[in-house]
């Protein structure tokens, strides 16, 4: 019967997920609004099926552990010192706010002080995936305001994961008073966290890539994708067992240990679509907490929490922005994309209430507060010119906003600007990469390699070339080559389906890049154009123009009759 249930379980949580996360997607809200909806419909609170709670908070664990491997596997000191001044500044001083208003507003409801930061503590912070979505729906990934909202987070989510590890430790240790100090213990937790960044860093520093090294040698992407598993999971699992800190620390600590080695895009782009299907769980496990009666019975209180995360964090944000020196435009931009909050709100909050300090009717006003923030968070990103234009037309509140106007967001590191200097995309490098990108490189243009071989990948890299190790086929790898930025991508190796997932990638990435793709057979062409090729080329076609060409210079033909007759071919043989 257990077994029953679990499928049951999934069964019925994707289905709703994928309906109702394709329902919201189509009306330009993130998906995860129809993943916390989804939640509710299989939840104890509504008609009809009723999903097993323990089970997808099983699930949801798993998603959670997973979701800070990819925390981790994304973040780069790099990232974080091109704005680190605004960064930490802002996202310290903005969480204090958020914490500070969200315990006023909880005692004055009747909670108790504890209760109330840890509310605080769950408004405080945005989520990664709304944010980083409607920064690239909207063109303002790469930006200045995008660059300082995306390092605002990821400090905003280092302080969440020391939280995560320290709330524990207070409470816990404040339940055993009697017996242990609250000093000590806290002490203690520190010195145990302290020498397992040290183990991780350090030991497994050396051991993972050498380890990833030795699966990637075997050419099996199963045992890779095995490999990614059971280093986040042993990880993860280690640091509860013989530390004593959170699993979604260890999980963090393992994906910024992979991040740093060559396997990263590899990782991020095979492995961790199953954190997308966990993570999803993680959403429903949420969702099956609200109770659309309880909605009714504290208004106050859901309204509270509206009015802190999409009213108090974006003039705080503002505020600081302006102080310390950038535009209204920058500051609009970046107030209004963190004016919501997600998953590592939840996160905070079920462990709050799983320690016994957060109320359990906490939950629903903040779901009910995900859902509406996340919702409006998109529609809201897109007022930001006409809100810089009602400022502009009140000259006294611009200036107040814009009088240290005077900074702006710059690459920090050399290997950023090498990375927006690209220009070309190889993917393979076998015979025609190689030529390719010589004759790239011969012509001042630096290409990417884009390789799957790991022999290949290191000789590269040895001899001073960029390259990525991973499949074009997957959208991380295609943005760490810098794909964004380049105006052309060569599609060297052979295989039609790769190359149509590999085109569609590429063209959702950069609309404007050109495709120059190859085929094997000339009946695969169409597919090649259809999938967003501007030019492809094929053996059997290649060889059809070498044969006419000889053939026609043995005749006589001029080079006028030779090149008309070259383009005749073309288009007949590749439909233009």
């Amino acid at each position: 019967m257990h077994n029953l249930d679990l499928i049951l379980t999934l069964a019925a949580g994707f289905i709703a997920a994928l309906t109702f996360g394709y329902a919201t997607h189509r009306l330009g809200w993130s998906p995860i609004v129809g993943y916390l909806l989804a939640g509710v419909l299989v939840g104890p609170h509504t008609p009809g099926f009723v999903a097993d709670k323990e089970l997808a908070d099983q699930l949801a664990e798993v998603g959670v552990i997973l979701l800070m491997f990819g925390v981790g596997l994304h973040f780069h000191l790099k990232d974080l010192l091109a704005v680190r001044n605004v960064a930490i500044a802002g996202a310290i001083c903005q969480s204090m706010i958020a914490t500070l208003l969200g315990a006023v507003a909880a005692r004055s409801l009747g909670w108790d002080w504890s209760a109330g930061i840890v509310y605080g503590l769950a408004l405080s912070v945005a989520s990664t995936v709304v944010l980083t979505r409607v920064l690239a729906d909207n063109g303002e990934l790469q930006s200045p305001t995008g660059r300082i909202a995306i390092g605002w987070l990821v400090m905003e989510d280092i302080f969440t994961v020391f939280v995560l590890v320290v709330l524990p430790v207070l409470f816990l240790a404040s339940a055993q008073a009697q017996a242990v100090s609250l000093p000590i213990a806290l002490l203690m937790a520190f010195v145990k966290l302290a020498a397992f960044v040290v183990f991780t860093l350090m030991v497994g520093g050396r051991f993972i890539p050498w380890m990833l090294n030795k699966v990637a040698n075997t050419h099996s992407r199963e045992l890779f994708t095995l490999s990614i598993l059971a280093i986040t999971l042993g990880i993860a699992v280690g640091s509860t067992y013989f530390f004593a800190v959170s699993m979604a620390l260890g999980a963090f600590l393992a994906g910024m240990v992979v991040g740093q080695s060559d396997f990263s895009a590899r990782a991020g782009s095979e492995a961790l679509p199953m954190r997308d299907a966990f993570a999803v769980m993680f959403f429903l496990s949420v969702g099956m907490l609200l109770d659309p009666q309880g909605i009714l019975a504290a208004p106050l209180t859901i309204l509270a929490t509206l009015g802190i995360v999409m009213i108090g964090k974006p003039l705080a944000a503002i505020a600081i922005v302006a102080i310390l020196g950038y535009s209204s435009r920058i500051g609009l931009g970046v107030a209004i994309s963190l004016a919501q909050i997600g998953e590592f709100s939840f996160l905070l909050a079920v462990m709050g209430r799983d320690l016994g300090v957060l109320p359990r009717t906490a939950m629903n006003p903040l779901v009910t507060a995900a859902i509406v923030s996340i919702m409006l968070n998109p529609l809201l990103y897109r007022t930001v010119p006409a809100l810089e234009s009602f400022l502009q037309r009140r000259p006294r509140l611009w200036r107040l906003l814009n009088r240290q106007a005077r900074r702006t967001v710059l690459p920090a590191t050399r290997e950023r600007d090498v990375a927006e200097a690209h220009q070309a995309v190889v993917v393979g490098y076998g015979p025609i990469g190689k030529t390719v990108s010589r004759l790239l490189r011969d012509r001042g243009i630096e290409p990417t390699v884009v390789e799957m071989n790991i022999e290949t990948f290191r000789n590269l890299k040895d001899q001073g070339w960029r390259a990525v190790y991973g499949d074009a086929n997957q959208e991380d790898v295609l943005e760490q080559s810098g794909l964004r930025k380049a105006e052309s991508i060569i599609l060297s190796t052979s295989g039609s389906s790769g190359s149509l997932q590999a085109i569609r990638e590429a063209r959702k990435i950069n609309p404007d890049i050109h495709i120059v793709a190859r085929a094997d057979y000339l009946g695969q062409s169409q597919s090649l154009f259809d999938a967003g090729a501007n030019e492809v080329f094929s053996g059997e076609g290649e060889v059809v123009m070498a044969l006419t060409d000889s053939i026609l210079r043995k005749l006589g033909a001029t080079p006028e009759q030779l090149e008309e007759e070259r383009e005749r071919i073309r288009k007949d043989l590749f439909h233009g």
